[in-house]
């Protein structure tokens, strides 16, 4: 019987997220009792906690676990190198979403049946040692400090944002409503419910924060399909979500299949936190191929979405032909809306890039610890700028694709409009009343001269 208490430090400093426990065992080689190629260990062990250092422990959990042992003797399996230890890789022990309570204690127990073949086989154990993963307090400060900062100005660009919708006299377009829909999304992964956590023992905080973090992964990828797609469809076809059910079926069918894999580890770790699906042969390589095809379908996704942009650069640069013929005034007009809507183009192929990257990084550091040497790490400072840059990114689709509360007409028509019309923004949905304006008639394969 082994036991450990783990002081929670959140009253020193604020408090930890959660904490990924991974199992290292010192197993000794002795003649005639050999660590196994490929034996397995159970473990019976219990969680529980406290608040301070006079209570009762309060049990958490308890369960009986399985992890299969993956060691190398580099010595001489002689007698004169007894006592000296195995290398043997790090194995997943327990995963809890929040420590909101002071004081935890772990016991550990390895019950042996040579009968039933329990822990037979594993060497002789010296020692069992602990590798902790774990959010802590400086991150944690600065993570709290944007999201509560984050939520409040998202949320009232979001609404200034439909309110200017909600003043037109048309119904709202298919982009619009796709850009508050991407707003609603980044404004609930915004939310700093992490607060709570607190106070409150939530073990459900990794799996809500994966589930939050995967809707807003599917909305931001939906909605630059459809973001390059209206600027590709004719103008029969715009405006119609049905146009574009290939392109996001796929994307709907991915963020599913993401929900599952995660409720297969998090949501069992609900009731049961030393629940691993690396644990065994089959999880580990399930969870492996399914890295590697998520990232995989993420390299797909970028490339065609650059293709897409290729295809609204070209279709922009072939209307580019018609410019000389303008007027002075009316052809800076139009090259200002140009560079403006490309340059806009540029940032969000740069945000997908960034956002495929990070993806691809997360999903491999997942299960970095599992794979032996190969090991990759995401800094703190990438993943709170890939944080930043998500919500700056739709604080700026949302202003600048706002309807303008400018009425412009007929003045349009005329050189003098174009000169009025500098002051147009960068939209392809309709800034007068009845009207789109020019840049989303030029962007259309069947655009009106």
């Amino acid at each position: 019987m082994a036991g450990a208490i783990i002081e929670n430090m959140s009253t020193k400093k604020l408090v930890i997220m959660g904490v990924t426990l991974l199992l290292f065992q010192a197993l000794a080689f002795i003649v005639g009792g050999l660590v196994e190629d490929g034996a397995m260990v159970t473990i019976d062990v219990g969680l529980a906690y406290r608040d301070d250092t006079i209570s009762e422990w309060t049990e958490m959990a308890h369960s009986f676990e399985q992890r299969r042992l993956s060691c190398n003797f580099t010595a001489t399996k002689t007698f004169e190198n007894e006592g000296r230890y195995y290398e043997c890789e790090l194995l997943p022990f327990m995963e809890i979403g929040s420590v909101a309570h002071k004081y935890y204690l772990l016991n550990i127990r390895l019950p042996v049946n040579e009968r039933k073949k329990i822990n037979v086989g594993i060497g002789e154990i010296k020692d069992i040692r602990f590798v902790s993963i774990h959010q802590n307090g400086g991150f944690t400060q600065v993570w709290f400090a944007m999201k509560t900062f984050l939520t409040p100005s998202i949320l009232i660009i979001m609404i200034w944002y439909w309110r200017r919708i909600t003043l037109m006299s048309r119904p709202p377009v298919l982009l619009e409503k796709v850009i508050l829909a991407l707003g609603i999304s980044m404004t609930f992964i915004n939310i700093p419910v992490e607060w709570f956590s607190i106070g409150f023992n939530w073990t459900w905080m990794l799996l809500f924060g994966d589930i939050r973090q995967g809707i807003f992964y599917s909305m931001l990828l939906s909605f630059w399909i459809i973001f390059c797609g209206e600027h590709l469809m004719d103008q029969t076809e715009r405006n119609r979500f049905s146009v574009y059910w290939k392109q996001v079926g796929p994307i709907v069918f991915g963020s599913f299949c993401l929900f599952i894999f995660d409720m297969c580890e998090r949501g069992v770790q609900l009731t049961n936190p030393f629940f691993s699906i690396w644990a065994s042969d089959v999880g580990t390589e399930l969870a492996m191929a399914f890295i590697i095809v998520a990232g995989i379908c993420a390299c797909l996704y970028f490339l065609f979405l650059c293709f897409m942009v290729f295809q609204v650069f070209r279709n922009i640069s072939g209307k580019r032909t018609s410019l000389p013929a303008m007027s002075k005034a009316r052809r800076l007009h139009y090259e200002g809306l140009i560079f403006r809507f490309k340059f806009l183009m540029l940032v969000t192929l740069t945000c997908a890039a960034m956002t495929v990257i990070f993806f691809i990084i997360s999903q491999v550091n997942e299960g970095h610890w599992h794979w032996g040497d190969h090991a990759v790490q995401v800094n703190s400072a990438f993943f709170t700028g890939i944080y930043g840059m998500w919500n700056l990114y739709v604080f700026a689709i949302m202003f600048l694709y706002a309807p303008s509360h400018k009425r412009y007409g007929d003045e349009q028509s005329s050189d003098a409009g174009a000169n009025s019309g500098e002051d147009i923004q960068l939209t392809t949905t309709i800034t007068h009343v009845d009207g789109p304006t020019e840049i989303y008639k030029m962007t259309g394969k069947e655009a009106h001269e």
